[in-house]
Order: structure tokens, then C-alpha cells, then sequence
């Protein structure tokens, strides 16, 4: 920690980290564990953003596995070149909407090494049974295509069938090496993207959305705690959101249900209590449903 400390650049303390979670994984945990509120920050977000868009120019070793599309046809063969087979959470991002930074490719390596060093320090999974993934469709990014030190394929985003083809071969092939019973989180995923992948594999994979459930579950839990402070219950509220990406609209469609759940109103109605504000021209609509404005 005192070597740590010395430095006064964050991004410099985060590539420490990175190197003792490599060189030492034992005492980058026991470190991360006992200084939580301290490293937190460092290993994670804000720091783990700066991190990202320099990801180039700080890159060691892989610390992840990178499935692009040029893998399309054999995603079960480069899953299985992974050396651990008792895998049991999957993070997984293909770039595009990497905090608020947005569209960062390849790059966004960092927000599954980071997020599931979470899942280690802070739920116990032991780091093994860990997989952080990134998809790599390309980038939008025009600075990142033009950066000599960008890590990932030098082309436009692929979309449409091209880009569901490559995820539906990555979901069966998770499920075919390592069992049903894997976790897959979706990370950073564009909204456009986000909502119909947890919708799709809900139903046949055990996924999760931090961005959609995860913040709209700390959230409501924030809410039902004030209001045992001021009294009433959600359906007294009005609900006001400035922006409609995948926390806001998790967030406002989760309340909607629990409001629904107590008072046995319709979902629509209750949805008519939430009010999301377009965060570009200040235009503003009633949720609708779990996906659209």
C-alpha cells in the first residue's frame, strides 16, 4: 500500500494493480479485500475508464479472452483454449457503450477484468471460476481506427444479422462447454443491443444485465428506504428521469413493476407515473414498456 500510495497519477496506480494481480492474484485480493474503499475506485470505476480509452498504450498481456469476428464459425474452439473449464460467471461486453465514454471497441477489455475482480473481493467467486470476455465487432470510434496502438479489429461495427450470428454462436457455445448453469452478464452493451439480447436468451440462459437490473435493484432499494423516511408508497410519487439509456429505463421499469406488485394496478398505469427526459433536446415521454420511449 505504501508503494501504491506513492503514486500521485491514478491511471499509474491501476496498471500496479494490474501487474500484482498478475505477478501475485493471492495479494492483489488480501490487498483489494482489506482496502476496499481505497481500491475500489483504482481497479474499478472512475479510474477503470481512463484505463479503457488508454488501454493501447498500457496493454501488458491479454487478461481476458477476445472473440472476434474473424473466430466466427469456431467460438467453441477458442472458448476451450480457455486453461480453466470450471467456469462459473461470464462477463462479457462487445464495446460499444463502455460507461459514458461510449463506443471504445476492443478497448473495453477492462470493465470484465474489473467487474469480475468485484465478484472475487466482494461476493467470494473464487477468481477461477471467472471469465471476462470481449466481443470484438469493430469500433465507430474513428480515433480509436486511427490509432496505431488500437488492439482490435480496424473496422466499422458489424450489426444486423452479422453481429446476431457471432452472439448466437457465442450463447450456445458458452452453454455447450461449460453447462446451463454459467452466468452470463452483459456489460456495456448499446441500448439498441442490451434489452433484445436479455430479452432473447432469458429464456434459455442464465443472463443478466447489470446496467438494465443490477443499478434498477440498488435504486428501488434506495427509494423504498426513503420512503419509510417520508412516508406514502411509490404509487404517491412522480418520477422524473433525465435520459433514457439502459439504467434509467431498467430503473423506471423496475419501479413500475413494484408499484404494480403492491397496488395491483396494470403495469401501464403505473408506468404513466414515470416521466423520462430526452438528455439531448429536453423532449420527455411516459414509459411505455421495458425497451421503448
Amino acid at each position: 500500500m505504501h508503494n501504491l500510495r506513492s503514486y500521485t497519477v491514478p491511471l499509474h496506480r491501476y496498471v500496479a494493480m494490474m501487474d500484482l494481480q498478475e505477478r501475485n492474484e493471492r495479494l492483489f485480493y488480501k490487498l483489494l479485500i482489506d482496502n476496499v474503499e481505497e481500491l475500489l475506485p483504482v481497479v474499478y470505476t472512475p479510474v477503470v475508464g481512463e484505463a479503457c480509452q488508454k488501454y493501447g498504450s498500457i496493454y501488458r498481456r491479454p487478461q481476458g479472452l477476445y472473440i472476434s469476428l474473424k473466430d466466427k464459425g469456431k467460438v467453441l474452439e477458442v472458448l476451450k483454449n480457455w486453461p480453466e473449464r470450471s467456469i462459473q460467471v461470464i462477463v462479457v461486453t462487445d464495446g460499444e457503450r463502455i460507461l459514458g465514454l461510449g463506443d471504445l471497441g476492443c478497448q473495453g477489455m477492462g470493465i470484465p477484468v474489473g467487474k469480475l475482480s468485484l465478484y472475487t473481493a466482494l461476493g467470494g467467486v473464487r477468481p477461477s471460476a471467472c471469465l471476462p470476455i470481449t466481443i470484438d465487432v469493430g469500433t465507430n470510434n474513428e480515433t480509436l481506427l486511427n490509432d496505431e496502438y488500437y488492439i482490435g479489429l480496424r473496422q466499422r461495427r458489424a450489426t444486423g444479422e452479422e453481429y446476431h450470428e457471432l452472439l448466437q454462436e457465442f450463447m450456445n457455445a458458452v452453454k455447450q462447454n461449460y453447462g446451463e448453469k454459467v452466468l452470463v452478464q452483459f456489460e456495456d452493451f448499446a441500448n439498441h443491443n442490451a434489452f433484445d439480447l436479455l430479452a432473447k436468451y432469458s429464456k434459455s440462459h442464465l443472463v443478466f444485465n447489470d446496467d438494465i437490473q443490477g443499478t434498477a435493484s440498488v435504486v428501488l432499494a434506495g427509494l423504498l428506504a426513503a420512503l419509510r423516511m417520508i412516508g406514502g408508497g411509490l404509487v404517491d410519487q412522480t418520477y422524473l428521469f433525465l435520459g433514457a439509456g439502459e439504467a434509467g429505463t431498467g430503473i423506471a421499469e423496475l419501479i413500475a413493476l413494484e408499484m404494480s406488485k403492491h397496488t395491483e394496478l396494470p403495469v401501464d398505469d403505473c408506468r404513466k407515473k414515470i416521466w423520462l427526459v430526452d438528455s439531448k433536446v429536453g423532449r420527455s415521454s411516459h414509459l411505455r414498456t421495458s425497451s421503448k420511449i
